[in-house]
């Protein structure tokens, strides 16, 4: 199928594509790699009248730390946050996730901001934002706002922002010192969104769990951040009856709804299967640096 008819803007600036949005609400959709976007046209599961290019502002693809964070702009490429020496030092864990997406042309021309507007339920973005609690500004003309990723995604295929608004980057806590992270996902066959994925990160102080995260997507309709089941088992030294331990106490935390394809049975094993795999990975990491 062919998308409806459409008008096409491309702004020179940020302040030209905001006055575009302002001018069109809800008929408009801003646009960058298309990765989403151009696959909803064409099945006619997005019609928008108006669509705002914009791949000309390329301030949107800076990646920068800004203090004890490390501040990704809407418009940097999938390939390029996971190839970037700055991600992979400071933030790891999102390095990590944006190498597993779709194939080699969706990573060179996806966005993240893209990604994170489009809020799958199984991307790896949208995973990584919540599980490192990731901040995101978006835009509107004349004003600004700061809306933590939790905040962000609503639920699937839904978010937070206005009609009128984009996103203009996406803030990151910097790993910290001894930091280590994983990033596990099982899908049918490759480039696919994963049917569960998991992100972890892990610190030890003398041999014992001095922080954990722990995220799941694909389970539910946004991705959950398991900060109960993590804090139950910090202090402890991270030994096999550990990670066990941790993978079934995340497996019994998730409640995905049931689906012709996949039974949630199968979900919430996955689930168990995908933490341990993540945590054993972190704990090698970390008796590797010691």
């Amino acid at each position: 199928m062919k998308p409806a008819a459409f008008s096409y803007h491309r702004p020179a600036s940020v302040d030209e594509a905001l006055d575009l949005l302002a001018r069109h609400g809800a008929d408009a959709k801003p646009i960058a790699g298309g990765q989403s976007l151009v696959p909803m046209m064409n099945l006619r599961l997005a019609s928008p009248a108006h669509l705002v290019d914009l791949n000309d502002l390329s301030e949107l693809g800076r990646i920068r730390l800004q203090g004890d964070r490390l501040e990704v702009g809407a418009l940097a490429r999938h390939r390029a946050v996971a190839e970037s020496p700055l991600v992979r030092e400071h933030c790891p864990l999102l390095a990590q996730g944006a190498r597993t997406i779709g194939h080699y042309a969706i990573r060179e021309r996806g966005t993240l901001g893209g990604s994170l507007a489009h809020a799958d339920p199984a991307a790896q973005h949208a995973l990584v934002a919540v599980t490192l609690g990731a901040q995101l500004t978006l835009a509107r003309r004349g004003a600004r706002r700061v809306v933590d990723a939790g905040d962000f995604l609503l639920s699937a295929m839904t978010t937070a922002l206005a009609p009128d608004e984009m996103v203009l980057s996406a803030s990151y806590p910097r790993a910290a010192a001894g930091e280590v992270s994983a990033f596990r996902m099982f899908n049918q066959r490759h480039g696919d969104f994963a049917i569960v994925a998991v992100a972890a990160t892990l610190a030890l102080e003398g041999g014992r769990v001095a922080s954990l995260r722990l995220g799941v997507g694909g389970a539910a309709p946004v991705p959950q951040r398991l900060d109960a089941v993590a804090s139950g088992f910090l202090g402890l030294a991270p030994g096999a009856a550990w990670i066990a331990a941790v993978a079934r106490a995340a497996r019994d935390a998730v409640a995905p709804e049931d689906h012709p394809r996949v039974p949630a049975a199968y979900r919430k094993e996955l689930t168990e299967t995908l933490v341990a795999r993540a945590l054993a990975r972190c704990v090698e990491k970390s008796e590797a640096a010691a």
